[in-house]
């Protein structure tokens, strides 16, 4: 087997610290961690990330601008030669700020936009959230900083997207990236906002058709891990990634590694952090927690090994070797354990084609902790079958909601 190329992108969140109270957030932010990594610890990370070949790291919260120093973090990693760039919820950043920012040597500010006012606001946990990021998105284009978005899909936010991507347009933004929500952190509380299975039938052909927009009006559309798999749109969804780009398996510690501020080092910043937490910085060199179990959790890829962990429906997948379960976050949040994910357009329309629909159920609750989960089942029932009454906010292609810039789209069949 040939070796797979080491890490080249890290996620580091600064500081659990936040001035948001995100109802869907993974990590539970409120307060920073016990035992953040401090500024010395942080410059000596920074060497050790330059020395082990990551050549891009994204700063999070938390709000990572929280952190007295964390400009002076972006300034070391800019003198380490690696790209630096932010994802913020964009609460408060003022015209200063934004210039300080491009002084330190940031380079690209990506902000959580999801829904229209009221319904940003209301998943941000903080009345005026959304003026706030649009106001803090006209200073940082002001102090000429690239910019992108990021938006959560559930429930709440899928009826707008058509709304959300005028609103994003229209001030200046250049990329967007989605996600599925997942029940991680305080997500894992409020299941009543996740999509159920089914519901990505009308999901999917609507992402295509933002896609297509996307492209005519020069936005880069990029999908999420979460978001595919092997569907009919599904080389229109990857189209920024390269002209035949297909998804092809969990990249957690393959390219990418998730930081939290204390240190604790893992594959990918979504997932849970006690499973999948290779060590600590302030025990073991980074070059060395890079080979730990826990981070070449993926090494297998697209051998008959690297499928070993599939169980369930994903098993059995004519796609299995090469997807090996879509993304790990996303199915060990629901299970328990990776390899079988519920979040899969091929899935829901084979389980259509076979008058079967899936449907998931709180079983455990999540124990409150940061990156924590609960565990749900997964009921299979007919097709037709009538929807559970006490499930009120079901997502249906009638709900979309679509404005000027996006009404020439085609009706869904």
């Amino acid at each position: 087997m040939t070796a797979p190329l080491r890490t080249t992108y890290a996620v580091w969140e600064l500081t659990l610290a936040c001035n948001l109270a995100c109802v869907h957030c993974g990590s539970r932010a409120d307060k920073a961690r016990p035992a953040e990594l401090s500024t010395a610890e942080a410059f000596d990370l920074v060497r050790q990330m330059r020395d082990a070949g990551i050549a891009e790291v994204t700063l999070i919260g938390g709000e990572a601008y929280l952190r007295a120093d964390w400009l002076e973090i972006v300034r070391a990693i800019r003198d380490a030669g690696m790209i630096c760039t932010l994802t913020t919820g964009g609460y408060g950043i003022s015209a200063a700020t934004a210039r300080a920012m491009a002084d330190a040597g940031l380079q690209q500010v990506s902000l959580s936009i999801d829904g229209t006012r009221r319904t940003h606001d209301q998943l941000r946990g903080r009345t005026g959230s959304w003026d706030a990021a649009f106001r803090s998105f006209g200073h940082l284009r002001d102090a000429g900083l690239r910019l992108s978005c990021n938006t959560q899909i559930n429930r709440l936010s899928a009826p707008e997207l058509p709304l959300i991507y005028a609103d994003i347009l229209a001030a200046g933004c250049r990329a967007w990236q989605i996600g599925l929500t997942v029940p991680m952190g305080r997500a894992a509380d409020r299941p009543e906002l996740l999509l159920q299975p089914p519901e990505l039938l009308d999901l999917f052909p609507l992402l295509n058709e933002l896609a297509e927009q996307a492209e005519r009006d020069g936005l880069l559309f990029y999908p999420g891990n979460n978001i595919g798999y092997y569907g009919p749109y599904e080389r229109r969804l990857r189209a920024m990634q390269g002209e035949n780009a297909i998804w092809d398996g969990c990249q957690a510690g393959i390219t990418s590694i998730g930081i939290e501020a204390d240190g604790a080092i893992k594959g990918c910043p979504s997932l849970p952090t006690r499973p999948y937490t290779g060590g600590n910085i302030r025990d073991t060199p980074l070059a060395e927690l890079l080979q730990t179990k826990e981070l070449t959790l993926n090494d297998a890829m697209g051998t008959p090994e690297g499928v070993a962990p599939l169980w369930g429906f994903c098993a059995g997948c004519d796609y299995a070797e090469l997807c090996r379960g879509g993304c790990t976050w996303t199915a060990h949040v629901f299970f328990g354990q990776r390899g079988n994910n519920p979040y899969c357009h091929h899935r829901a329309l084979t389980q259509q084609r076979r008058g079967v629909r899936e449907r998931l159920s709180l079983k455990t609750r999540a124990g409150g902790e940061p990156f924590d989960h609960g565990i749900f089942s997964l009921i299979e029932e007919p097709f037709d079958a009538p929807w559970p009454a006490d499930d009120p906010l079901r997502f249906s292609k009638g709900m979309i909601q679509r404005t000027a810039i996006t009404e020439s789209f085609p009706i869904l069949p």
